[in-house]
């Protein structure tokens, strides 16, 4: 079994939607090889997916790197995927199995409290973001990086990825994003019909199983995008300005 790093946070029949889709989004990674995969929720909603067969290997290999893996094992200077479950003037929490915190100083996202972060980069509960894990003081002694702090952040502490500060910074060179939880992509595109601006929208991109972004046109004020589909969703939605 691997449990990924998305959850499924819904309840009802949009749960029930979010494992069709996750079904889906199973079998377009691994349909082509010989193995056979069951889809169900952890206790702490994330995402698991029960492989058998010759090619369960391969096929766990494929999930985990396009989803993240949630493992019960961390190695300091490693790069994980957790949840963003909160924020607050002190930092990130997210959710990799445990919670992990990643401290205002570590987020690498220039100026600002980490809540003025969350509201730049339009980032919503639940998005998966990859982190550096840095263990404890003594771990990164022994890792001989705690005196420098640049692999697993000062003093042993977690920091975002570098890939990850650079996909953020990304979003904000761009032409706009509306940020979404709690929706499917198939269930954000239609609202995005629904709302009559199929148009003004480059795609949705998928973040995770219910984290999408809506990625705007040049000409796309992502303020009126959000007010328009903002009535449609049940959701936190947050918009990325360049």
């Amino acid at each position: 079994m691997v449990v990924l790093a998305t959850k499924v946070y819904v309840q009802g029949e949009a749960r029930e939607r979010s494992l069709d889709a996750l079904r889906s989004l199973v079998g377009n990674e691994v349909g082509d090889l010989d193995v056979e995969y069951t889809v169900g929720v952890r206790h702490d909603d994330f995402a698991s997916v029960t492989l058998e067969s010759e090619d369960e290997v391969i096929a766990r290999n494929l999930l985990r790197e396009e989803y993240g893996e949630i493992t019960p094992d961390f190695e300091p200077g490693e790069t994980y995927v957790g949840t963003l479950e909160s924020w607050d003037e002190d930092g990130f929490v997210l959710d990799a199995g445990e919670e992990v915190h990643i401290p205002a100083s570590e987020l690498g996202l220039g100026r600002g409290t980490p809540i003025q972060i969350v509201e730049r980069f339009g980032l919503v509960q639940h998005v998966p973001l990859r982190f550096v894990y840095g263990g404890d003081s003594d771990e990164a002694d022994d890792e001989g990086t705690a005196d420098g702090g640049d692999e697993n952040g000062a003093d042993g502490t977690h920091r975002l990825a570098d890939e990850e500060r650079d996909r953020l910074y990304d979003w904000t060179r761009g032409s706009g994003r509306v940020n979404v939880n709690s929706a499917t992509r198939g269930e954000v595109r239609a609202t995005v019909n629904r709302a009559g601006h199929a148009r003004d929208i480059v795609t949705v991109e998928r973040l995770g199983l219910l984290e999408q972004s809506v990625v705007c046109k040049d000409e796309t004020d992502p303020p009126g995008l959000l007010a328009a589909i903002g009535d449609y969703l049940p959701a936190e939605i947050r918009c990325v300005i360049p």
